[in-house]
């Protein structure tokens, strides 16, 4: 039977707290006295309140689920006590609710690191495309930046079909199992590869998953050489992705672009063939307005 498109309105999209992996600070050379010997801030400097409060934030992003007081203490490692104080400053600020025994996030935390995102302007300007390519290809289509070794979608167009894929702003994903994450993490200085693939989790999601390490850096090399990804059900089952970098003037990757399938209805080989080529050109367009 024919699949109906239904093509979803555009709306504002917002991206939560743990978005931007990096932050450019300008500020006055420290004196010698303000590091330790490690060259780290000076341990007065440290606020470890903060620093478990936002642990606790991440607990829950990591989990995906309400979760009970005992649940966040086990999780973050703070006592129930401790955990519970923040818990309920969460709660008092607006960041959290409680409903019986269950905590979770309220939208109020997008606002976190929205701000900082939307000031680069790089994803306002990127939308248009985005909708622009959904809307030609008749499939979803995804931004996502990097966090460590996750992935965090910051932005996308859904196309809703009888079988799609989902586009969840703010949704953190494994880098190493995914066709964004790739393209991401092939863009770091070389000299930085060795500790990152020793660092970087490679779980196997599916049994197609890559987990041996020599392996992964063939294919950061080869997604590096060739400037995109494609992954076949590495992450889960029916699902195939294909992604490309997104470049600034500056020559610095700032995100990519992710188009992703049900694999029953596309083979890698026809989406490198019909998807790639407008995805390249889109990832284009988007570089060439950003450098106006």
């Amino acid at each position: 039977m024919a699949e109906k498109t239904k093509k979803s309105e555009s709306q504002e999209l917002r991206a939560p707290a743990k978005l931007v992996g990096r932050t450019d600070l300008t500020t006055a050379a420290p004196k010698r006295s303000d590091k330790s010997e490690h060259g780290s801030l000076n341990p007065r400097d440290y606020v470890s309140s903060l620093a478990r409060g936002l642990e606790v934030l991440c607990a829950f992003n990591r989990t995906r689920r309400k979760m009970t007081l005992s649940e966040v203490a086990a999780e973050t490692g703070n006592t129930r006590a401790g955990a519970r104080r923040i818990l309920l400053t969460l709660v008092r600020e607006g960041y959290a609710v409680a409903d019986g025994k269950l905590f979770d996030l309220t939208p109020q935390v997008l606002e976190l690191g929205f701000s900082v995102l939307s000031s680069k302007g790089v994803w306002d300007i990127a939308r248009p495309f985005i909708d622009h390519l959904s809307d030609e290809i008749q499939e979803s289509v995804s931004a996502a930046v990097l966090d460590k070794f996750d992935v965090v979608y910051v932005t996308g167009a859904q196309y809703h079909r009888v079988i799609s894929v989902g586009i969840i702003v703010g949704g953190r994903f494994p880098a190493a199992q995914t066709a964004t994450g790739r393209v991401l993490l092939s863009a770091q200085p070389e000299e930085a590869w060795t500790r990152m693939i020793q660092s970087v989790p490679l779980d196997a999601m599916t049994d197609r998953t890559v987990t041996d390490p020599v392996e992964f850096r063939r294919i950061l090399e080869n997604v590096r050489d060739q400037g995109w990804c494609l992954v076949d059900q590495e992450l889960e089952v029916g699902l195939t992705s294909i992604a490309v970098p997104v470049y600034k003037s500056t020559g610095e990757v700032v995100g990519a672009i992710n188009v992703g399938v049900p694999s029953m209805r596309m083979t890698p080989k026809v989406m490198v063939e019909i998807i790639l080529p407008k995805l390249q050109e889109t990832v284009a367009n988007i570089s060439r307005a950003l450098r106006r």
